[in-house]
């Protein structure tokens, strides 16, 4: 495996373990318990967003296509009310 597959195949995990603690965190009755999955997450989002600038500097993560303007607002007014 090289270096490339590594860091793409530690993106991936990274981003299940972070949808992981999400469902987890909405599910816990203990405010202890819940404070440790939420820094859990938060320590993970932190290194995934590090290790995607580095991903994405050596060309090894290849985003998708920028949304323009309009469907940015698209977004912005469905996350806002849109039925």
């Amino acid at each position: 495996m090289d270096e490339k597959e590594m860091v793409l195949d530690v993106l991936a995990g990274l981003k299940s373990s972070i949808a992981d603690y999400s469902k987890i965190i909405t599910e816990c009755s203990s405010p202890e318990l819940r404070k440790t999955f939420q820094q859990m997450r938060d320590g993970d989002e932190k290194f995934q967003y590090e290790l995607y600038k580095i991903a994405d500097e050596k060309g090894y993560y290849t985003p998708s296509q920028k949304a323009n303007k309009i469907e940015c607002e698209n977004v912005k007014s469905c996350l806002c009310g849109c039925n």
